[in-house]
């Protein structure tokens, strides 16, 4: 056994250092790992001192206000992500016209947003002008997304540093912001504008890290035949991230407005803690989606290997997580304080539902690679729909643990079960099926790794 793992790690060092490609995967994957740390950090411990100082009623109008938005950010977004990095990794020529088009349809999607979202929460809330205020400062953040188009071109190069520099330097003066407001005892709707604040840096450095690449916006151009060929593909992908979000945030906006501010207050604890963790997966996938991308150009054998082996590993990280904090949940949740002591029996069941984001994330890779954006719409509409009903018959019962157990059933659903009704989906089911196996199938997967020499793993 000793002898079989050490042929693991030969390999994975042989991989390293025979494949460019897969160099440039660790090398981008290791500095979204270092952000999301950094950041992981901060948050973990600014994210208590705020909580701690709100209260569980504030900090709960405080994500409602968040959940809200973000109900609709997915909209701004256009779902053109994997779209134009798949696009730019066919199609490199056409870098300027991708980026042009992209950036013109997400400005045009963001401020059509905005003006929904502030419509509605005026609407829904008439006579309550201290949330339309928070609605619309933590909106308005939305129209500077646009300029996440820089970001697209550095992934389809699996370049993270920029990404990483820009966002780890925002984040971390955003978070000495909230100390200061913390300590100067600023009102609620001060983090608010934090939050504003932060979307405005992070403009800021794409812009000087796309400058400092030697590329030039004033090349992009955009094209009514290349939008309308990205809305194509991407407008299934909207409508499915769209009810991905609403099965992911519609949770605290009814434990909001079913069971109080109060109760939120507590599940938004439960809810950072079990998402704080999410950096490690989206780090993999964005940083290996273009080699799952170029794989398919090469052979359906390396393809599908390619993502048997991405199941695998996020699944294997998914039961780590869950296992661990499992153990530590009452320990974490100590740290909010005495208020939030009922966070700690909700954490131990949701953050399960890690297991099936991070299958749900490798199964973008699938999709998006075949270009099957239609199936996640519809997988991802069953899910909204299941995980509204079981909200609406859960929480009312049972509060913020209704809301944790309709979260958990309807994230395995969306993502696994949900597979096996339609054909085209089945082969990817049974590979997340052979994931979700993957502890009792990694003695067999070292067993079978053979001995070759160095040049054989190229």
């Amino acid at each position: 056994m000793i002898q079989k793992c050490r042929v693991l790690a030969l390999s994975l060092v042989s991989l390293v250092n025979g494949s460019q490609v897969l160099k440039k995967i660790v090398i981008s994957s290791s500095w979204l790992a270092v952000e999301r740390i950094f950041r992981l950090i901060i948050s973990f411990f600014v994210g208590i001192a705020i909580a701690r100082y709100l209260g569980p009623n504030q900090f709960g109008q405080l994500n409602y206000a968040q959940s809200f938005v973000a109900l609709f950010s997915t909209v701004a977004a256009l779902g053109l992500e994997g779209i134009v990095v798949r696009n730019i990794v066919r199609q490199p020529e056409r870098r300027d016209e991708i980026l042009g088009s992209a950036f013109v349809l997400k400005l045009f999607g963001s401020l059509s947003t905005i003006a929904f979202t502030i419509a509605l929460i005026i609407f829904l809330r008439p006579d309550d002008p201290h949330m339309q205020w928070m609605v619309a400062l933590v909106a308005m953040g939305m129209i500077l997304q646009a300029f996440d188009t820089i970001d697209y071109w550095f992934q389809s190069q699996v370049n993270a540093k920029v990404k990483v520099y820009t966002y780890a330097t925002s984040f971390f003066l955003i978070s000495m912001l909230k100390v200061v407001l913390i300590v100067i005892k600023a009102p609620l709707i001060a983090f608010a504008y934090a939050g504003m604040a932060e979307a405005v840096i992070i403009m800021i450095g794409l812009l000087i890290g796309y400058r400092v690449h030697g590329n030039y916006l004033r090349k992009w151009r955009a094209s009514l035949t290349c939008s309308l060929e990205m809305l194509k593909d991407s407008w299934p992908l909207i409508l499915s991230s769209l009810a991905i979000l609403i099965y992911m945030r519609i949770d605290q906006i009814m434990i909001g407005d079913m069971v109080g501010n109060h109760e939120l207050g507590i599940y938004s604890v439960v809810v950072r803690l079990g998402e704080m963790w999410y950096f490690v997966p989206l780090a993999i996938v964005s940083s290996t989606y273009p080699s799952i991308v170029a794989s398919k150009q090469i052979s359906e054998e390396i393809f599908y290997e390619r993502l048997q082996h991405l199941f695998d590993v996020m699944a294997l990280i998914g039961y780590i997580v869950a296992i661990a904090t499992t153990f530590l949940a009452p320990f974490l949740v100590s740290f909010f304080g005495q208020e939030y002591s009922a966070a700690s029996s909700l954490l131990i069941c949701y953050i399960w539902v890690g297991l099936f984001v991070n299958l749900g994330l490798a199964r973008s890779s699938f999709l998006n690679t075949m270009n099957y954006t239609k199936w996640q719409f519809v997988t991802s509409v069953m899910g909204c729909i299941l995980n509204v009903l079981l909200n609406l018959l859960l929480i009312p019962r049972y509060g913020a643990m209704g809301a944790t157990i309709a979260s958990l059933f309807s994230y395995w659903f969306q993502t696994h079960a949900s597979c096996f009704f339609f054909k085209p989906l089945h082969q990817v089911g049974a590979m997340q099926t052979k994931a979700i196996l993957v502890p009792f199938r990694l003695k067999k997967i070292i067993a079978q790794l053979p001995i070759r020499s160095k040049g054989e793993y190229l």
